[in-house]
């Protein structure tokens, strides 16, 4: 791969890395209030696990978004990549709504909306790019299981 496809890669990464990052970092407090008040369902992993998987599942999103960079300008193109940050900008106030302001009902509705635009975001990359499509299958079964548990910490905690 030359050195400008690697860039291509790294912008991406680094601008899904870097909304992930910034939304961590505006709810770290939130979260650890979380992780020390809220009840929770089972099935709850250790707080260790969500940086870590959020970590792999933004790098995948931006590895895709840069497969659909890279592919040939077009109307689908332009869907794909219009999806990627509708969806991204989504997923960013999630975890404000979830854990700053802990409105864990409207997070569970907010949350279905990011379900939705992600399947269409993988939808959308699909028909330029099926390896990007792919990659984000992982980010639609995280966030089912997300899915799972915002709806048993609302109904543990209302």
């Amino acid at each position: 791969m030359n050195q400008h496809k690697w860039g291509v890669y790294a912008s991406w990464t680094v601008l899904a890395e870097a909304v992930g990052g910034l939304s961590g970092w505006l709810t770290r407090d939130g979260a650890r209030q979380y992780s020390q008040s809220i009840r929770q369902p089972p099935l709850s992993p250790p707080p260790v696990v969500f940086p870590i998987v959020w970590a792999g599942l933004f790098a995948l999103m931006g590895v895709g978004a840069a497969r659909i960079y890279l592919s040939a300008p077009s109307a689908d193109r332009s869907r794909a990549l219009t999806a990627f940050f509708v969806q991204l900008g989504f997923n960013f106030f999630w975890s404000i709504l979830f854990f700053n302001l802990q409105a864990f009902g409207p997070a569970l509705l907010w949350l279905l909306i990011l379900w939705g635009l992600i399947l269409w975001m993988i939808l959308s990359f699909r028909r330029v790019d099926k390896a990007a499509a792919w990659l984000q299958v992982p980010y639609l079964l995280w966030v089912s299981f997300a899915a799972y548990l915002n709806l048993g910490v609302w109904l543990l905690n209302r």
